[in-house]
């Protein structure tokens, strides 16, 4: 939590309005003063590391601000990004939980206010409100519900599908709009982890780039895609799930 990071110690959580969206907001007044008063503030740059695969768990981070992704490590050292967190997000309290190392790594994918509460101040609000610990255990129970839908998704929706879903999902996030009325998607993932997140390989992926092009549903520079009809991506993805 150095000074190259940004660190902004005095971040009020009683004003944080990513805590509305989390776990924490099962925290009355007196949890949230002392919330404020044990957690460090950083902002992390885009590339920037906020903790890495394998490293002791020390706490949890809570995303105030900005985009993270969520990045895991084979054996063989290909590094590939499983999910994105955004503001509201509680990032390694699985660790924490199992009282095990950190089993990804996070990386800010664009300027982020990121909070830290370390294990003995966690620990200390779990046993004075254990209400949040019961919405803990609740977040893990939807993290495995829509584990299992992605590995539906990727057994059962052709790869077209499935790109355009993650594009819709992008565009929440990472869109704007043209003067022209079209929509452009500036993408913080590359071809390699696009694939891995819509569960193919990059070859794959690239064909699925080619048909949407080919079709005129989508036009890719890079990491920039325009979408000059989002009815037409909405379709592609409609009309496998009907």
């Amino acid at each position: 939590m150095d000074d190259a990071q940004g660190t902004h110690p005095r971040t009020n959580c009683f004003s944080c309005r990513g805590r509305a969206q989390s776990e924490w907001c099962a925290l009355d007044h007196g949890d949230v003063a002392l919330l404020n008063d044990c957690k460090a503030s950083n902002v992390y740059q885009p590339g920037q590391t906020i903790f890495t695969q394998g490293a002791a768990c020390l706490g949890v981070f809570c995303v105030e601000t900005g985009a993270v992704a969520i990045r895991k490590t084979d054996v063989d050292g290909n590094s590939v990004i499983v999910r994105l967190a955004h503001a509201g997000a509680t990032l390694g309290y699985r660790a924490f939980f199992a009282d095990a190392p950190y089993r990804a790594s996070a990386d800010a994918l664009m300027p982020s206010r990121i909070c830290f509460i370390d294990k003995v101040a966690l620990r200390k609000l779990l046993g004075r409100n254990p209400t949040v610990g019961h919405s803990f255990l609740r977040h893990m129970a939807r993290d495995l519900e829509e584990a299992d839908e992605a590995r539906l998704h990727a057994a059962a929706l052709p790869v077209r599908a499935r790109l355009a879903h993650l594009l819709l999902v992008l565009k929440d996030r990472f869109a704007s709009s043209t003067h022209d009325g079209k929509l452009v998607i500036e993408l913080p993932l590359s071809r390699q982890d696009m694939a891995a997140m819509v569960g193919t390989r990059p070859e794959t992926i690239a064909r699925a780039v080619r048909g949407f092009q080919d079709d005129r549903i989508a036009r890719f520079d890079g990491r920039r895609v325009e979408v000059s009809d989002l009815e037409r991506l909405l379709d592609e993805l409609d009309s496998n799930e009907a």
